[in-house]
């Protein structure tokens, strides 16, 4: 008889007990995203890029890398880099809400001296006020592998990546990249820098604009751009000369026509000479002057 009373009363205490738990549950505002990072999913399924990845290029050979990742683990975090796509980080527990997200998406390289000298990764996920980025550097190992990874500043991320394919003293250089034609304005750019003709801030304008037609460097996105219309072609420094010369020859026609409306009108008109021109309205006399003198004037001019 006591067990049957006892199985028919822990039903109500269980109901009871979840009523008086309900009333002190804490209420979680934040959406609960284990499903989302979850280790069971598919990494590719859950994060979502901001932009596209700029097309492969640089030096030809680094081609080969392009749709292969390469993974990188330390303490609880996984690091893939994916040349010419993108670099992700994971964060190898079971935590409610584990993080997974996109560190960089392929942009353009970084260019010193006539050498690729490092890939930027940007427009990553948000990180406050910015995006995250990523600056993977290229050095020569025996095989192709994510050696190391830092994060010098908050948001920004450093990877370095050992590959055979960078140990030859050239393999790096961006002159024999280029076409035949972008190599011709460069030598053109280099003469006209060796004469003086240009300034050093021209020189290094004239060289960005070069390796943004090559697809070096990702174009900035200008208002004719935004607007749907073609932004200007790159000119060469004859194309620039030729454009100067032009400006010149319409700013002299100014001038001459200037001159002979002047001539019209019986203006006269003295270039770069030391007397100053005749006024054009007649000015009062010294007599005139004199007489108009206030109360209490003394007279002294």
């Amino acid at each position: 008889m006591a067990y049957t009373l006892g199985v028919r009363v822990l039903p109500w205490l269980t109901v009871l007990v979840s009523v008086v738990l309900c009333g002190k549950m804490k209420i979680v505002e934040e959406p609960n995203t284990f499903g989302l990072n979850s280790h069971l999913l598919a990494q590719g399924s859950r994060l979502q890029a901001r932009v596209k990845p700029s097309p492969v290029s640089g030096p030809p050979h680094l081609s080969r890398l392009a749709g292969k990742c390469f993974n990188y683990i330390e303490s609880m975090y996984k690091y893939e880099f994916c040349p010419f796509h993108n670099v992700t980080q994971h964060e190898q527990s079971f935590r409610w809400n584990a993080y997974s997200g996109i560190l960089g998406i392929w942009q353009e390289w970084e260019i010193q001296n006539n050498t690729f000298t490092a890939m930027w990764m940007r427009e990553g996920d948000s990180c406050g006020a910015k995006n995250r980025q990523t600056k993977v550097l290229f050095l020569c190992g025996n095989s192709s592998k994510l050696a190391r990874v830092s994060e010098p500043q908050t948001c920004l991320y450093s990877l370095v990546f050992e590959t055979p394919l960078v140990c030859h003293a050239h393999s790096m250089l961006v002159y024999p990249v280029l076409s035949e034609k972008l190599q011709k304005e460069w030598d053109e750019t280099e003469q006209a820098r060796y004469e003086e003709l240009i300034t050093e801030q021209g020189y290094n304008k004239m060289l960005k604009d070069l390796f943004e037609e090559a697809g070096f460097l990702k174009k900035a996105q200008t208002q004719k751009q935004q607007d749907g219309t073609d932004a200007p072609k790159h000119k060469t420094p004859d194309q620039k000369m030729e454009q100067c010369t032009q400006d010149l020859e319409k700013q002299r026609a100014e001038i001459e026509r200037l001159h002979s409306l002047l001539a019209q009108h019986n203006i006269s008109y003295e270039a770069q000479t030391g007397s100053p021109s005749p006024p054009l309205t007649p000015q009062p006399s010294v007599l005139q002057v004199k007489d108009q003198h206030l109360r209490g004037d003394t007279g002294v001019l």
